[in-house]
């Protein structure tokens, strides 16, 4: 019997492990699962009898590192600040790992010794990073291989709520790490347009956003996400003149989250005593205050809106308009706007998300220049079964399966732009409705 293992129970994790467990009975595997959540973890296990719960800290290296010895693969769906601790673990007891998020430098460092043990180490394995290198490499090979020169490529993400559920000033709901949903964006932005590189700060990132059309949907607006050049020179499109990854949002959204930027509501850096603090005192903290007018007036004066603007209805729609207490204790500002997402931008049972994914390219053969754009909308069943935790979660699942099924043998670091990964991947996730339509302009 093969041992999976699998830090992390959220959000995400969700179709991972309705997948995992429905393959555990064909292939012989046994499932076990950390979290800090007991009740989380034995809520998505069910009586699975392949399945086995462990609640504890994953700093915690007595509970933590037999688990990892004992598994022939570890998953991890931790925050992305502690996959270096499964990483290390993994690397020294030589167990293959898979995770979902960005590959960072820590990891990085961690290369040759990988390749050292010919083990495999495959991070961006979830929607965005994931999916969106599979569906692109496999355009890209294609129209390389008919001697296609690509000029222009864009691949744009999000994860939205579905129209008839979109029911608040954001148009927005929480369907994946709300931790993360503050911090996009953080990092600024570093991409490729018309031949020159252009990099956007963080505070000037929601005020740079474009609109854009998406078949069967209408406008979505984006902004640009992270650095793309990185993956440029990872795709092969160094002679393109225009590259960029992008993030999509209905337009509101962006409006609001500029403010919330401004007035310094994502700040991860400086503790507060919340204690001490209204939400609406902390909301307007930067603000310079004319006692002459309300707080309120000098806030919208300071964001340079009006009071009865939509964004200023967003700001009261979160409750950052009130005089409650936060009384939080110590507390960034950042983790305080989670904790205000989480409560008011949280998903109701009933409530449906989706992913709207989409790639623009443009390139010339044979002297033709052709536009093409290839596009996915996944639809959620409700606030459990996600279109994110859909998308994250399968195609870690079926890569999982492709490696102790002995059908990828891939050793090293890697993210999934290689034909042996995203062939089959793609081919299984379209049995799940996760497939993309092409269009030629």
């Amino acid at each position: 019997m093969r041992n999976i293992l699998l830090f992390g129970a959220g959000k995400s994790a969700t179709y991972l492990i309705d997948y995992l467990l429905a393959n555990a009975v064909k292939h012989k595997w046994r499932l076990t699962v950390v979290d800090n959540d007991l009740l989380l973890i034995r809520s998505k296990l069910g009586k699975s009898f392949y399945a086995t719960a462990a609640a504890f800290d994953v700093k915690d290296a007595e509970k933590r590192q037999p688990l990892i010895r004992e598994a022939d693969l570890v998953i991890s769906l931790l925050p992305p600040r502690l996959h270096i601790i499964v990483a290390k673990d993994c690397l020294r007891f030589s167990k293959h790992l898979l995770t979902a998020s960005y590959l960072g430098p820590e990891i990085k460092k961690l290369e040759k010794e990988i390749e050292k043990k010919g083990l495999l180490f495959m991070c961006e394995m979830g929607l965005d990073p994931g999916i969106d290198h599979m569906s692109a490499m496999k355009l890209i090979h294609s129209i390389k291989k008919k001697g296609g020169d690509i000029h222009v490529f864009k691949s744009f993400c999000g994860g939205l709520i579905l129209p008839e559920f979109n029911n608040n000033p954001w148009h927005y709901k929480v369907s994946w790490n709300p931790q993360s949903i503050v911090r996009a964006g953080a990092s600024g932005a570093v991409f490729k347009e018309d031949g020159e590189i252009r990099e956007i700060p963080y505070e000037e990132l929601f005020s740079h956003t474009k609109p854009i059309n998406v078949p069967r949907l209408g406008r979505l607006d984006y902004y640009p996400n992270r650095d793309s050049l990185r993956y440029m020179q990872l795709y092969k499109l160094d002679s393109a003149h225009t590259f960029m990854r992008a993030t999509l949002r209905f337009p509101d959204f962006c409006q609001g989250w500029r403010a919330l930027v401004r007035l310094g509501l994502t700040d991860d850096e400086v503790k507060i005593n919340t204690n001490n603090f209204s939400y609406l005192k902390w909301s307007g903290r930067h603000v310079k205050q004319d006692k002459k007018k309300l707080a309120e007036e000098n806030i919208a004066n300071f964001l340079e809106v009006k009071q009865k603007s939509k964004v200023m209805k967003q700001l009261r729609y979160l409750g950052l308009m009130n005089n409650e207490r936060i009384s939080q204790g110590e507390k960034t500002s950042a983790a305080v706007l989670q904790s205000v997402l989480e409560d008011k931008l949280q998903m109701l049972p009933q409530d449906q998300d989706m992913i709207v994914m989409q790639h623009q390219i443009s390139f010339e053969r044979r002297h033709l220049s052709t536009g093409m754009i290839s596009y996915m909308i996944v639809t959620g069943e409700n606030n459990i079964h996600t279109a994110m935790a859909k998308t994250v979660g399968l195609p870690i699942g079926i890569l999982t399966k492709l490696i102790l099924t002995g059908k990828v043998r891939l050793t090293g670091l890697h993210i999934p732009i290689l034909p042996e990964v995203y062939n089959p991947v793609l081919k299984e996730l379209e049995e799940y409705g996760i497939r993309f339509e092409e269009r030629f302009e």
